[in-house]
Order: C-alpha cells, then structure tokens, then sequence
C-alpha cells in the first residue's frame, strides 16, 4: 500500500514539473532598457491585449512591428518608426490599424516609459 502511494506521489509531481515546464514562457533575449519597457507593459495593462511577450491577440503583434509597413482603416500606411511607435502610445486613436476593430484606450504613460515601451518593441524580432 505504501509503495502504491508513493508511486502515485511520485507520479504526481512528475506531472506537475511536466506542466510547469510547458507553461513556462519563453526567455526573451532583451537589453536593460527594453526589459524595462516589457515590465511597463505588464504592469499597464498592455500585455493584455498585445500578449506578454508582445505575440499579439485581440489587439496587433508587437513581434517584428518595428520598421514593418503598418496599414490604416484610412487607407495610408507608414512604416513603424521610432517616432510612430511613441505617438501610437501616446495618441492611440490618432491612427487606426488595419484589421483590429478594439481602440486601445487612452493611458497615462510618461514620455520616458513610452521611450522604454517603444525599446522593448524595438527589440522583438
């Protein structure tokens, strides 16, 4: 009967470890500065509709945006600059994405947590 029991607790645990390891997220391989601007985007909110690791869902990917071409509702596109980038943030209805019908609310970032925001995206290839 003990044998039995500590089979199962052992079986158990491997389970749980086996879980643990697939739900783990990936290591991201980012500078300082872009950490930073990754843990914004935890704490703010924003990772919950472009994902934690900026992979996208109801609201666009973050992974490889920057320097990509982006297209608007309007029509126009430009590609996703630095500058672009930063006024998204700031100013998220001053340009609506193609093909994503949620705004992104307004937020009260500062001009210097946008910067690292703006890092982090830069950095996801």
């Amino acid at each position: 009967m003990l044998v039995r029991f500590v089979r199962i607790v052992g079986a158990f645990a491997a389970l749980v470890l086996l879980l643990a390891a697939c739900s783990a997220e990936p290591a991201l391989d980012l500078s300082p500065t872009a950490a930073e601007g990754r843990e914004i985007t935890l704490s703010s909110g924003c990772a919950a509709c472009h994902g934690r690791n900026g992979e996208g869902g109801v609201a666009p990917t973050w992974q490889g945006l920057a320097g990509s071409t982006v297209s608007f509702t309007d029509l126009t596109t430009t590609v996703a600059d630095a500058e672009y980038l930063a006024n998204s943030i700031a100013d998220p209805s001053s340009q609506l994405r193609a093909g994503f019908n949620l705004k992104m609310p307004q937020n009260s970032l500062t001009d210097e947590q946008i910067d690292l925001v703006v890092a982090y995206i830069q950095e996801l290839k």
